[in-house]
């Protein structure tokens, strides 16, 4: 779509064009692939999540497919809420083949080859219902690449994807990128938002070229230089490269929902168990 001269759907691509796709990703380090489901695979996959959050929040399920923090204090007039369904593709069949489609797999070949989805690691294959208001789990996440968040462990390079159930705007949040930065040798954080110092076997630098930044990555929410905003439609599929530079953005309405799948490609051995250091690092970035 385009508005006068200005493409308004910058990096979206639909299942015939994976060569472009391919392409604008290598070059940008994000691209959305678009109307890849039928509208009755993304109800089932919807109503199969909700159904495992309500499992969560009631206790039907299993404790690990809850996040650490079920949140007993209203959300948006909820007694009870969990932003997290964690391992979802055990529990929800429409999800896992969503996850598995053809193009997503012949993708991920490309850009993770020999890779592996780390679906049975806490936050490999999770759904994320990340509405705002004060009692909620999640709200936003602050500058970071994915690499970032472990710099001293051997499954990158990787690719993360969202299945996005609701689409995105201001009103509900949304991703904010700096095209480009995957390339840039990004230095290791000394520690994350939550004060987990950084092992010392980690690597110095993560990025596919030796071009240092142009400048230092944002501490928390500022704007960066050259970072545009990434909207997406109800059921687009969302990649971007873990060296990509990029942040979530709160939503401007507490009562606005934004769900959502989410996971990653990764190279190394098959469900590596360094999660924990992961899962601390990240989840708890500044908010």
């Amino acid at each position: 779509m385009k508005t006068g001269s200005i493409n308004t759907d910058i990096g979206v691509f639909h299942a015939d064009e994976l060569d472009a796709l391919d392409a604008f990703f290598r070059e940008h380090g994000f691209a959305i692939l678009r109307r890849l489901y039928q509208p009755a695979d993304l109800e089932r996959l919807t109503n199969e999540c909700v159904d495992a959050q309500t499992g969560v929040i009631e206790g039907k399920l299993d404790p690990r497919h809850g996040n650490s923090v079920l949140l007993d204090d209203a959300v948006n007039g909820e007694k009870r809420f969990a932003n997290y369904v964690q391992y979802i593709t055990e529990v929800s069949p429409a999800t896992r083949a969503a996850i598995l489609h053809p193009a997503i797999t012949a993708l991920m070949e490309k850009w993770v080859p020999g890779g592996h989805l780390r679906e049975h690691s806490r936050f490999g294959a999770v759904y994320q219902d990340a509405r705002g208001g004060s009692n909620s789990g999640y709200r936003r996440i602050g500058w970071h690449s994915d690499w970032q968040s472990g710099p001293h462990m051997d499954c990158w390079p990787s690719v993360a994807f969202t299945i996005h159930i609701d689409a995105t705007s201001p009103e509900n949040g949304f991703l904010r990128v700096v095209p480009g930065s995957h390339k840039w040798a990004t230095p290791a954080p000394f520690r994350n938002a939550n004060n987990v110092p950084v092992p010392a076997q980690s690597k110095p630098v993560g990025g596919y070229t030796d071009e240092p930044p142009p400048y230092d990555m944002p501490l928390a929410f500022e704007k960066a230089p050259g970072e545009i905003a990434v909207y997406c439609e109800a059921g687009d599929v969302l990649f971007h490269d873990a060296y990509l530079w990029h942040s979530a953005a709160v939503a401007t309405n507490d009562r606005a929902v934004r769900r959502h799948v989410r996971g990653g490609w990764f190279t190394g051995v098959p469900d590596g168990r360094n999660d924990d250091f992961v899962e601390d690092f990240v989840k708890n970035a500044a908010r």
